[in-house]
């Protein structure tokens, strides 16, 4: 599972435009519980409002809207301490806004910024987003002048702000806040907003958890169009005028408008979400371990090998490590190949020097998962079967080391090919449900073979049938009711979608929380093939639901 969304806990927008009467400002409105946000800039409504301009310029009104989302850092880091997701580094956030779609005119070629919040806000419980009626009246809700109720916004030198308050300067030790400030550039006008603010989130989640005295504490982002796309305006003393904001680099037209769904939408996927993604992938190569070759690049003579500590059916880690160390070393077998015997084989890899050694330290990835690298030359390729001896304290367990877990591969060797490969698959998951609970996380068993594998009388009575690895392979979900891609093929650099396998073949794990009970949903897989440098989307569809009931 490396995908976890968190929905806005508090969103709202807030606006300086005139009401119906162009003539009164909105700006004590909120919007808080409104299904939809806003942003837009319009510029001109009424001629002749500055006080100055700038050369050639007739002076114009300016009419701004902006949106304030804030996340629940608390249930981010609580998710972070028990695991469920990785360390700072090991993982990227992504700021998500779906568009809304509208009758009313909607800009073309404009720029949003993104940026941190400096002060607490409320979000209020106003629904007017078109005649600005719901003003707070210094009751409850963020609006144009108010952060809440009987507060103003403040500006970094203390005073009194409008139109929010965004933390823009420096904090802590000297850290600049220009690294959190974000922009995404819109053409068509229709496009969602996705941006990574890892780093934001992480000085949030530093500030929650007191694991950094100097963390940006967490009052959200602001949303809305850069200087140069928000209206101009110029006041003769460089200062805002009321709720104006001076603005000389700002547009001489209008933006109107850019509309995304709100927290309190009826679409369960269209909601504000801070979006988790990360690499969770494990490859295990012990189906597919290959002595090396020449054939084959240093780097894809290494096989990564696997050890999983399970103590009544949970992974715990293996007390009493000397050192923190776990050593793994390879043997060859017995006559009848079970047991490992003899000398430990001399093993291969970057940091193993030219010489070889004898054992390779193994790294804790998780909790009672255990990984090691290594290679081994195809001078041992009459070994049939090799065991891998983990164990602590010396190089080897013959110089008085502990063994601790011993287990077998059978190691394969590398060949050239006379023709192209043309590979066509059969896919299945074997444990798949017909029906999930939405608080569930489900491992997902992926069986893939060759479809042109044509076994034997022999195999097929008493073998098991083969499994193919596919090194990578992505899937998505999609809502059986519509085709709504729900969870998209997020192959890029996170490779979230990505699926681990072992020697059972490929599996991931799929939390049920990202999707909304009571409907249909089906998975589909694509491998990606190197000879084409593209995705091949496989043929089969599986389908399950999600109950909408908890027991």
């Amino acid at each position: 599972m490396a995908v976890r969304r968190y929905t806005a806990s508090a969103d709202t927008t807030i606006v300086n435009a005139f009401k119906a009467d162009l003539k009164t400002r909105g700006t004590g409105s909120n919007m808080g519980m409104a299904d939809v946000m806003e942003v837009f800039s319009i510029y001109g409504r009424q001629a002749s409002y500055a006080s100055g301009s700038q050369s050639g310029v007739t002076p114009a009104s300016q009419e701004l809207s902006r949106l304030l989302v804030k996340f629940p850092i608390a249930t981010v880091a609580a998710d972070r301490n028990a695991s469920r997701i990785p360390a700072s580094g090991s993982v990227s956030f992504y700021l998500r806004l779906y568009n809304a779609k509208t009758s009313k005119t909607i800009p073309k070629d404009f720029k949003f910024v993104v940026l941190p919040v400096s002060q607490s806000w409320q979000e209020g419980d106003g629904l007017d987003l078109e005649n600005y009626r719901d003003e707070t009246q210094n009751k409850e809700g963020a609006n144009w002048l108010n952060a809440a109720s009987g507060t103003t916004w403040k500006s970094v030198g203390g005073g009194a702000s409008v139109g929010g308050s965004y933390k823009t300067g420096s904090h802590g030790s000297g850290k600049t806040m220009a690294q959190y400030i974000y922009t995404q550039t819109f053409a068509s006008g229709l496009e969602d907003l996705e941006i990574d603010i890892s780093g934001l989130v992480e000085e949030w989640i530093a500030a929650e958890t007191g694991s950094a005295t100097d963390g940006v504490d967490n009052y959200g982002v602001g949303v809305h169009l850069s200087n140069s796309y928000e209206a101009y305006f110029s006041s003769s003393d460089g200062n805002n005028s009321g709720s104006v904001l001076d603005n000389l680099p700002g547009a001489l037209k209008s933006y109107y408008t850019k509309r995304f769904f709100a927290r309190g939408s009826q679409y369960f996927f269209k909601r504000p979400q801070l979006e988790a993604r990360w690499n969770s992938i494990k490859r295990d190569d012990r189906a597919s371990f290959y002595y090396s070759s020449s054939l084959a690049p240093s780097g894809q003579n290494l096989n990564t090998l696997y050890l999983y500590n399970y103590v009544r059916g949970r992974l715990a880690d293996i007390p009493g490590l000397k050192g923190g160390k776990l050593l793994v070393s390879l043997y060859s077998g017995s006559d009848d190949n079970s047991d490992a015997t003899g000398s430990a084989l001399l093993l291969y890899g970057p940091t193993m020097g030219s010489g070889g050694k004898y054992a390779v330290t193994a790294s804790k990835d998780a909790t009672g998962i255990y990984s090691c690298s290594l290679a081994i030359t195809a001078a041992s390729t009459q070994i049939k079967v090799l065991f891998d001896v983990w164990h602590t304290g010396a190089n080897t367990p013959a110089d008085g080391s502990t063994q601790l877990v011993t287990a077998s591969l059978r190691p394969k060797t590398l060949g050239g090919h006379t023709n192209t490969r043309e590979p066509v698959y059969y896919c299945n998951i074997t444990n798949l449900q017909n029906s999930y609970l939405p608080t569930q996380t489900a491992r997902m068993n992926l069986y893939i073979r060759n479809k042109n594998w044509s076994p034997t009388i022999y195999t097929k009575a008493n073998a098991d049938p083969p499994t193919t690895s596919i090194v990578s392979a992505s899937y998505r979900v999609y809502r059986v009711l519509d085709a709504l891609n729900v969870v998209p093929y997020y192959t890029g650099s996170d490779f979230a979608t990505g699926l681990s396998y072992d020697v059972s073949g490929n599996y991931f794990d799929f939390d049920m929380k990202l999707l909304e009970p009571g409907y249909a949903y089906a998975l589909k897989f694509a491998f990606y093939d190197p000879e084409l440098k593209s995705w091949q989307e496989q043929n089969e569809t599986f389908k399950f639901r999600v109950e909408d009931y908890e027991y």
